[in-house]
């Protein structure tokens, strides 16, 4: 469906043409969003800047997503699958801002953070699964008052397009393993891949 992250930046990027010429600020999820975002945010003559989010990993299953953080602090549960007071998810929050704090210091270095307020807002992923990481990222970025608000990402299941109002998604297919499916080189995303990203739109 997509050859990479590239292609399927530039193939969203038609599909959000209608924003060109507005100075849109397109925020990228960390990692793999940011290169699909770097097409979008090229083509529509926006800013970039990452947003940084990161899933909460369910015990024994690192790919399932019990629910996100950001790094405003914002946290996102999915009580359908956990309790919000586990033991479990206070320690998994607590270890996944540690390593946000990190990657932080690393991008926020090289690229000044770029506030969304008054400004029309298009966060993008390579894909969503469950929509916990994006949906901690809609609650982070609606606190900063956009004008507008956008999700858009290549591809994502029927049930979680649902949760998004106004979702631009080019395919949602009811046979749905993960994203990386959909990709011929879904190979991920480095930390200085995101940097040199980061440098060029700096």
């Amino acid at each position: 469906m997509f050859r990479d992250r590239t292609d399927a930046g530039r193939q969203l990027a038609q599909a959000l043409n209608r924003y060109r010429g507005a100075n849109p600020l397109v925020l990228g999820l960390p990692r793999g969003g940011v290169v699909v975002g770097a097409e979008v945010a090229r083509a529509l003559s926006g800013d970039l800047d990452v947003l940084l989010v990161k899933k909460l990993r369910a015990p024994g299953n690192p790919e399932l997503a019990l629910g996100a953080v950001s790094e405003d602090g914002q946290v996102y549960v999915n009580t359908d699958l956990i309790e919000a007071d586990n033991p479990y998810l206070d320690r998994e929050i607590e270890e996944r801002r540690v390593e946000m704090s990190s990657q932080q210091k690393r991008y926020r270095s090289v690229k000044s953070r770029v506030t969304p307020t008054g400004r029309t807002a298009i966060l993008v992923d390579d894909g969503l699964a469950t929509g916990a990481t994006m949906q901690a990222a809609v609650q982070a970025t609606t606190l900063m008052k956009p004008a507008q608000l956008i999700v858009a990402v290549p591809v994502s299941p029927p049930e979680t397009a649902r949760k998004f109002s106004g979702l631009v998604c080019l395919h949602t297919p009811w046979e749905f393993q993960g994203v990386g499916q959909f990709y011929d080189d879904f190979t991920q995303v480095d930390d200085e891949t995101v940097i040199a990203i980061l440098k060029e739109f700096a």
